[in-house]
């Protein structure tokens, strides 16, 4: 009887964590698989996995890790929200289409603007950063 006890919590136990892996490898690839251009989508599936890894782990079961994946994408949600408002305030709105890149010169660093065709020393800014065409005052990117 005692024996009989003992498989089942052992097999109890193995369940929980397999559920628990699933839970945690279908959050995981549903975050990998997201398009989410906006910070809010992208804060709340940093959130949602956050939150599934954290609740699973603390209370050890499916329910925990459900519960922390929901508190996670709210909160990642709220922050991305607050960022996408700050880049708003410094930028402008994103014209349609997002940001033309700028074209490459030949020389290693510089780059010409996609509105007046003046030449820029981009070499300090990172792939895909913003720069302001001083001529027309519009924004683009450094490819």
């Amino acid at each position: 009887m005692n024996r009989a006890r003992n498989g089942a919590t052992t097999k109890s136990i193995s369940m929980k964590k397999y559920c628990y892996a699933v839970l945690s490898l279908i959050v995981i690839a549903a975050f990998a698989l997201s398009s989410c251009d906006t910070p809010a989508g992208t804060g709340a599936g940093y959130g949602a996995a956050a939150g599934a890894i954290i609740g699973g782990a603390a209370t050890g079961n499916v329910r925990g890790a459900a519960i922390g994946a929901a508190a996670g994408a709210a909160t990642g949600a709220l922050v991305g929200h607050a960022i996408a408002e700050d880049r708003a305030r410094a930028y402008g709105p994103v014209p349609p289409g997002g940001y033309p890149f700028a074209r490459y010169t030949g020389t290693p660093g510089f780059f010409r603007s996609p509105y007046t065709g003046r030449s820029y020393d981009l070499s300090g800014v990172p792939r895909g950063g913003l720069t302001r065409d001083v001529d027309t005052g519009q924004l683009f990117r450094r490819p």
